[in-house]
């Protein structure tokens, strides 16, 4: 009966692992050069409750001295399936 327990365990932590998924998608596009600054902001949501920085749009252009955006980015990563979410938000512009 340990033993079943112990797989069983370790069967439910190899499937959390396997669903960290990395979802990246494109948001804006502006009238800038693409590429010449590129910012990033990015942020934490744990178990859906608690929170952390701020992964916006305005704080990546901040981050990088951007006054005119010509692009936007967004990435999504799960780990341990949807218990930690981290999201990256990248700026490029002038």
């Amino acid at each position: 009966m340990k033993k079943a327990l112990v797989l069983v365990a370790l069967a439910l932590i190899a499937v959390a692992f396997m669903g960290c998924p990395s979802v990246n998608s494109p948001v804006a596009a502006g009238g800038a050069t693409v590429g010449a600054k590129t910012g990033q902001s990015s942020g934490q949501i744990i178990l859906g409750l608690f929170g952390s920085a701020d992964a916006g749009m305005l704080t990546a252009a901040k981050n990088a001295g951007i006054t005119k955006i010509a692009t936007v980015d967004t990435q999504v990563k799960g780990m341990l399936g949807p218990v930690i979410l981290t999201f990256t938000t990248t700026v490029t512009g002038e």
